[in-house]
């Protein structure tokens, strides 16, 4: 089943219907014991909606903040340590990819996230950008991963490459990050053969296009939440970007109006421009 908002409220698709969630909110929704099975009630018992237009749908957020896990891909091991390497910081990356203990940033909070359709931002003090296509864990208060969504983790490559330290503001700014298109509500994790493709258009014509499994993951997202929650309370939940194994090449950087696709099986297509 997959969750999405509207400016019409939350609906919850099973099958090929669509059922509206009166009166309910993603707050009050995560706070539920078993999600999957309240929303299972609703679709079994509730009224299917005529129609639910997908091109209006926003950003699957409210309460929550967006956390970030890096270098969980050797392929962003490799991309980390080249961008760093005049500034000496090569090394760190190339520590933290073989540690026990993840890399882990606060990414954004509901009013700084792009919904499926609309705008992302890069920098105007950045000369590199790139996305970074995710699968972005849903996890309740209670640490229990009981969904799962779309990320674009939105970075300034080369003002994370001349100082590590500078990665918040190479990371976190204002439509730096996008979700969507809605939340896949499983049980179980998403299987390993799970494919992330992204793709980036301009002028309408294909720029730059990749794809890769979840299989290339080094982390386990069980243990990217166990110590996102060290110590650490989310009374409303939290979702967690979990890394990315696609990188454009080094001569790639993002343009005003170029169009970023990001797929993951099961859970669908998100689609941003850039502002």
């Amino acid at each position: 089943m997959i969750v999405y908002r509207t400016s019409r409220g939350w609906f919850v698709e099973r099958g090929e219907s669509y059922f509206m969630l009166k009166e309910a909110s993603l707050n009050t929704l995560i706070q539920s014991e078993d999600l999957h099975a309240y929303l299972a009630s609703i679709a079994a018992t509730g009224d299917a909606a005529d129609s639910l237009d997908l091109s209006g749908l926003e950003a699957p957020i409210e309460g929550q903040e967006v956390w970030a896990a890096g270098v969980t891909y050797y392929r962003s091991r490799s991309a980390r340590i080249e961008e760093s390497k005049d500034a000496g910081g090569g090394d760190f990356y190339d520590r933290v990819y073989s540690a026990e203990r993840p890399e882990l940033f606060f990414k954004a909070v509901a009013h700084k996230v792009a919904g499926p359709n609309s705008e992302v931002r890069i920098r105007g003090d950045a000369k590199w950008s790139v996305p970074e296509p995710e699968l972005a864990l849903f996890v309740n208060p209670r640490g229990q991963i009981v969904g799962f969504t779309i990320g674009n983790d939105m970075s300034s490559r080369d003002i994370e490459g001349a100082n590590p330290l500078y990665l918040p503001q190479a990371k976190v700014y204002d439509r730096s990050c996008a979700l969507g298109p809605g939340i896949l509500i499983r049980k179980e994790p998403m299987p390993r053969t799970t494919e992330i493709g992204m793709e980036i258009l301009r002028s309408g014509r294909t720029e730059f296009s990749a794809a890769i499994t979840l299989a290339e993951m080094k982390r386990d997202p069980a243990a990217l939440v166990e110590y996102l929650y060290r110590y650490q309370s989310f009374p409303y939940g939290c979702f967690l970007l979990t890394g990315t194994g696609i990188v454009p090449p080094d001569t790639f950087t993002l343009r005003s109006g170029d169009e970023i696709r990001i797929s993951i099986g099961g859970i669908g297509t998100l689609t941003n421009h850039v502002a």
